[in-house]
C-alpha cells in the first residue's frame, strides 16, 4: 500500500498510529491528518529524536505492515 493510500483513509490508520508512537496527541494527529511529513516531524518532536531516525521509524512501520 502506498502512502496516498494511508491519507486517503487517514481515520483508519489514526489509532494505528496513535498506538506505536504514544506520545503523539490527538492533537498531533489532527494536524498530520495523514501526511506522511507531519507524521515524521511529529515524531522526531515528541521523541526528541534527530530526522533521520525518525523517518528511518516511519519506513519501518511502513515495511513491517507491508504499507509500502
Amino acid at each position: 500500500m502506498r502512502w496516498d493510500e494511508i491519507s486517503r483513509s487517514w481515520q483508519d490508520y489514526r489509532e494505528e498510529v496513535k498506538g506505536k508512537w504514544r506520545r503523539l496527541s490527538d492533537k498531533d494527529l489532527d494536524t498530520i491528518a495523514g501526511r506522511q511529513e507531519h507524521l515524521v516531524g511529529a515524531i522526531q518532536k515528541r521523541y526528541s529524536i534527530m530526522l533521520e531516525d525518525a523517518e528511518d521509524a516511519v519506513s519501518e512501520w511502513l515495511d513491517r505492515n507491508d504499507y509500502a
